[in-house]
């Protein structure tokens, strides 16, 4: 005898599968947004160090 899901005790739904494509399309944009961000805030900390580094002038 065989149990399948659903035919006794609580009805809950079975979560709903995410399609391989959609996945792997969502992780690509997902790494993509994180090293944009990781460019960004590297280009900003190297313009802040060459302002400081510049003289004053007055």
């Amino acid at each position: 005898m065989t149990w399948s899901p659903g035919t006794a005790g609580s009805k809950s739904r079975p979560a709903p599968a995410v399609p391989s494509r959609l996945a792997s399309a969502i992780a690509t944009s997902v790494t993509i947004g994180a090293l944009s961000l990781c460019v960004v805030v590297t280009l900003t900390m190297l313009s802040i160090k060459v302002t400081m580094a510049m003289p004053l002038s007055t």
